[in-house]
């Protein structure tokens, strides 16, 4: 019998047989844990499939302190991060088709509209660039490359906790700023 560092370690030299046994040894755990958070299959063998990725990629970070434990993270990591980008685009959506106005009435302010948005989008982003640096990173990292908190962990080194801190804070500063000049 082989031990599980000895396993890992094959894994880690990209011993596509020892990935295979990942696979079907914790393959039906992950995707019945991610299906919880989810809810929905189809998304959950996705998800799935992109944590056995992501957690073939971040083995050479793995301490050899539970590994079950340590998967298990990184899959529920992936689907609330799913979650949250569906719950993001179906915003998104909304806000775009409660905006949605009669074609004559919206060519009549389209212009004024155009320049508002311009103004709007302008005033964010020189709030964005007043961001500290540490916000800035994560801000753009979020919202503009679409990263995963989990990738944003890993790029830059920190805990998954500080990149939700960071992304909290980065938008407490920026509904300040926003209420600050609305009051001038």
């Amino acid at each position: 019998m082989i031990t599980e560092e000895a396993w890992i370690a094959r894994m880690k030299a990209g011993d596509r047989d020892a990935f295979s046994e990942l696979v079907s040894r914790y393959g039906r755990y992950l995707y019945q844990t991610v299906y919880g958070v989810l809810h929905s299959a189809k998304d959950a063998e996705d998800v799935t499939q992109e944590a056995l990725i992501n957690i073939y990629a971040s083995l050479p970070q793995y301490r050899y302190q539970g590994f079950k434990s340590w998967i298990t993270r990184i899959a529920i990591n992936k689907a609330i991060d799913h979650r949250r980008s569906r719950e993001r685009k179906k915003e998104e959506l909304t806000a775009e088709w409660g905006e949605l106005e009669p074609v004559a009435a919206a060519r009549s302010n389209i212009v004024e509209e155009a320049v508002l948005d311009r103004e709007q989008r302008e005033k964010l982003r020189n709030y964005v660039d007043q961001l500290p640096e540490h916000y800035r990173q994560v801000v753009y990292a979020f919202y503009m490359e679409e990263k995963s908190y989990q990738q944003i962990a890993q790029e830059q080194q920190i805990a998954l906790k500080t990149v939700e801190s960071k992304l909290y804070r980065a938008k407490q500063y920026l509904r300040n700023a926003w209420k600050e000049e609305d009051r001038e």
